[in-house]
């Protein structure tokens, strides 16, 4: 697999379909998993950390997991290649930037990654577009129990799986949705969305994740523990009580949007538009939150002449490590800023 043709696609988790794809961008689950007999990573020696990326790409090899899962070996990678896995979903920040043994493998579709060496020994995680968290489900539990055949991981009969964050010790699953929510942020009631979460003792991150910032009114809603609930408890709360709860307040505020402040809607809507089609510098957070109201107008039926599968391509491909390894060469800030703006001009017809 050659990290730059991932660029020809979106990728699963901005592809745009599924339930509730209007408000909710992409549903993931992802398991912490130690193998039983090594230490923790913050305890591994380098010939730790490579013997069980050995006997992990071993094991991944021999299940069926799928057609298409390749393991890509992340410690010769260029850091435009691992800072582009981090711009598709595929490996953490963390991952990318750590040292030494490390790996992933990823399916074609980019449905399933399985991290090796990041906080834990490994990360599964399986994405899908909209709100799909019982297919994710079913998709990702086979999988673990497959490797655990292989793998035998760590688990105490009283604590569950053993993690090295205490805030996974349990079934180990971190159950997250990555929402769009334009419209709570233009109205000022964003607020509810972190009083919910934090009344349901739910985390909110920004795109990227932990230590991130809300990026073009992306957020990610997820579980902060494990231990004592178990995977199903866990995916019923999010399904039947958070994210619709967040989704009818989105919606909510979208449609006091059209029918209270129609002007004040279309002027954010159509100003951005404007700017994105004839601007000549763009940075990344300004194009991400220009897009988004792009994306809102799309969805209200304000905007006739863009369509959707246009405005997820933008969010990916004018990400930094995306618009190198399209153009084909490292870029400066000044550059960057520059050949985005072209790169969005050309995609959206404009001069």
């Amino acid at each position: 697999m050659q990290v730059r043709d991932l660029t020809k696609g979106t990728g699963e988790w901005l592809r745009g379909i599924g339930p509730k794809s209007d408000v909710v961008i992409s549903s993931r689950i992802r398991l912490a998993r130690n193998v039983a007999g090594f230490p923790f990573l913050t305890r591994c020696t380098a010939r730790d950390r490579q013997a069980l990326q050995v006997q992990a790409s071993a094991a991944i090899a021999q299940c069926n997991l799928g057609p298409a899962v390749e393991f890509l070996d992340l410690q010769p990678l260029r850091d435009i290649d691992r800072q582009l896995l981090v711009e598709r979903h595929l490996i953490s920040k963390p991952h990318a930037a750590l040292e030494g043994a490390r790996g992933v493998a990823l399916s074609k579709d980019e449905t399933l990654s399985i991290m090796v060496n990041e906080e834990d020994h490994l990360r599964i995680q399986v994405l899908r577009s909209g709100l799909q968290l019982a297919d994710a489900w079913a998709q990702i539990g086979p999988i673990d129990d497959q490797l655990e055949q292989r793998l035998h991981w760590a688990f105490h009969p009283r604590f569950g799986y053993l993690t090295a964050c205490p805030t996974n010790v349990g079934t180990g699953i971190r159950v997250s949705v990555m929402l769009h929510l334009p419209a709570l942020k233009l109205t000022g009631e964003i607020e509810k969305v972190f009083r919910a979460a934090k009344e349901l003792r739910l985390a909110v991150r920004g795109l990227y994740g932990e230590g991130t910032e809300a990026t073009g009114d992306f957020y990610q809603v997820s579980n902060q523990t494990t231990l004592g609930r178990t995977e199903e408890q866990l995916l019923e709360q999010f399904e039947q009580a958070v994210v619709p709860r967040i989704i009818e307040y989105e919606q909510h505020a979208r449609r006091m949007l059209l029918t209270e402040r129609t002007v004040a809607l279309d002027d954010k809507i159509f100003r951005a538009l404007g700017l994105l089609r004839n601007a000549r510098l763009l940075t990344g957070d300004e194009a991400l939150f220009l897009l988004s109201h792009v994306r809102l107008g799309v969805h209200l039926g304000r905007i006739s002449d863009v369509d959707m599968a246009k405005v997820n391509e933008l969010f990916l491909l004018t990400q930094p490590a995306h618009l190198q390894m399209i153009l084909g060469k490292e870029l400066d800030g000044d550059q960057r800023r520059a050949a985005r703006a072209h790169f969005i001009r050309q995609k959206l017809g404009a001069g």
